[in-house]
């Protein structure tokens, strides 16, 4: 199912709606999120099983009461601590969700004294599972102190934790990790995922993840900046072959890719094309790699180029040019190399080049050293290490951000740019 992805500015802004304009009390918002949690941490307990439950001063330690509460009412063990000195310092929603834990039976440990870290860590050692409800969405800077040091025991317990809306110590929209991160078993979001899930640390520290309706009014969950997309949204968008249709009719692919170093690049493309859809897919490169492509795909058609050492020579461009208009789309770029020959017949090819484009790999390292790319519908696919250099900036730039990055991309670029990675952001003009 398609979902759209928010920032924690976005959530914050849904949150607000729910209650000012929906009239959600926080406290019934907050019971949704801790029973979630309640459900998932159950996944790591045996019949007898323990959990420890550590709290925040805020909302997310109020959902962490929640959480200790039902435990309790359903009649598992349960400890909870409190990275707080007293009950004064919890937020007024967290405040009334401790009443509500205390009065259910749970006896929540406060920081009084030095030696609640130590507590901690030991009731760790003879728990199950854990659960972290230190910090939200809404949460910025370093950790320290209390917050710090509890993170530091559940990272070291080795024992399944479960993240309440987001891992503490990492960052909702970036996904990068403060000085100190927790390493999330399973994370439990709310309402909509956040950035943190596809990039950063936080693909690697969230661990299993889903999300969790707690109430809010569909009309107000979107849209935002980002959509997660999904298998059933991707497959409706693809045009349907016509029962009686033939491969004259389904499109017709220009794949220039491929060199005598890198002649799988051509076989991949060109294999990808026909699973696409396409009734028909022309290679167009030097011989030795048409022929590495025929022993794979035979149903592949073929434009032998001229050959410069292995490369497409730069007086292959009219041959392209001439037969232009008997292609619907075409991919320019895979296994090319980026060398002087490839570039000339890039640049030639480009300039009077007048069909949609997919420009990838050498087609993008011949763009970032200044080969003017195709006027016409244009999408760019580049890894980081290419879009960096299509950027004039670091990789590590890049993946600081990769939403951002991916935006900064298409409004630069002037093309609609899919970056590549454990998962791939596409951005088009506009957004």
């Amino acid at each position: 199912m398609s979902s759209w992805i928010a920032t924690a500015a976005e959530i914050r802004e849904i949150d607000r709606r729910a209650i000012e304009e929906f009239g959600i009390p926080p406290s019934a918002l907050m019971e949704q999120a801790g029973f979630a949690c309640f459900q998932a941490v159950q996944e790591y307990l045996s019949k007898a099983g323990r959990t420890v439950v550590v709290c925040g001063k805020g909302n997310n330690g109020g959902d962490g009461f929640v959480v200790a509460r039902l435990l309790r009412e359903h009649g598992r063990a349960v400890a909870c601590f409190v990275a707080a000195k007293s009950d004064s310092q919890l937020s007024k929603d967290a405040a009334e969700q401790f009443s509500r834990a205390v009065s259910a039976g749970v006896q929540p440990a406060f920081a009084e004294s030095e030696s609640w870290i130590h507590e901690l860590r030991k009731a760790l050692q003879s728990s199950e599972a854990s659960v972290d409800a230190l910090l939200g969405t809404g949460a910025s800077g370093d950790l320290e102190g209390l917050v710090k040091e509890a993170v530091e025991a559940l990272n070291a317990s080795g024992r399944p934790i479960v993240a309440v809306d987001i891992p503490t110590g990492i960052d909702c929209d970036t996904g990068q990790e403060k000085n100190v991160a927790l390493h999330a078993t399973r994370t439990v979001t709310f309402g909509l995922p956040k950035p943190f899930l596809f990039q950063g640390a936080g693909l690697e520290n969230s661990g299993r993840w889903s999300v969790a309706d707690i109430g809010y009014p569909e009309s107000i969950l979107g849209p935002t900046q980002a959509l997660l997309l999904s298998q059933g949204l991707i497959r409706r968008a693809l045009p349907q072959r016509g029962v009686a249709s033939n491969k004259g009719e389904n499109g017709h692919v220009l794949v220039v890719a491929g060199s005598r170093q890198m002649p799988g690049a051509a076989s991949l493309v060109a294999r990808a094309a026909l699973r696409s859809g396409a009734g028909l897919v022309t290679v167009a490169c030097v011989e030795s790699v048409c022929e590495a492509v025929a022993a794979q795909c035979p149903e592949v058609l073929f434009l032998v180029l001229p050959d410069q050492n292995g490369l497409v020579a730069s007086e292959a461009a009219q041959m392209i040019l001439e037969r232009q208009d008997k292609f619907d789309a075409a991919v320019f770029g895979p296994g090319l190399t980026h060398e002087e020959p490839v570039r000339e017949f890039l640049r030639a090819v480009w300039k009077e080049w007048h069909r949609p484009a997919v420009v990838d790999a050498d087609g993008l390292n011949a763009a970032a050293e200044g080969v003017e790319m195709p006027h016409r519908e244009c999408a760019l696919t580049p890894h980081p290490g290419e879009l960096a250099r299509l950027l004039g900036c670091s990789v590590a730039e890049i993946q600081a951000d990769r939403f951002a990055s991916a935006r900064r991309a298409c409004t630069e670029l002037k093309h609609p740019v899919l970056l590549k990675g454990a998962y791939t952001l596409s951005s088009s003009i506009g957004q």
